[in-house]
């Protein structure tokens, strides 16, 4: 089974671009499947890991950001893979 994990959080008022460095400097644990980092509107960035395992497996997640660089506290969110595909 494959597991996706979201971590969404949104930056201070201008700070989205700190955040943003914040969290590409952030290293895991162990390394996932594959790992994807976004960003939208209103300075909110997304990553989303990928890994192989039960839905409710241990795996390293990314850690709150410092409190400054942030305008509430992260979202997470844990899906299971239905359709993988490759290419």
């Amino acid at each position: 089974m494959r597991v996706a994990l979201m971590w969404e959080a949104r930056a201070a008022e201008g700070r989205g671009e700190e955040l943003l460095a914040w969290v590409r400097g952030q290293r895991l644990a162990a390394e996932p499947l594959r790992r994807e980092t976004l960003r939208a509107p209103q300075d909110r960035v997304l990553v989303v890991t990928w890994w192989e395992g039960a839905y409710d497996e241990e795996v390293p997640e990314l850690p709150e950001p410092p409190g400054e660089l942030v305008t509430r506290a992260v979202h997470r969110w844990r899906f299971e893979s239905l359709d993988v595909r490759t290419g």
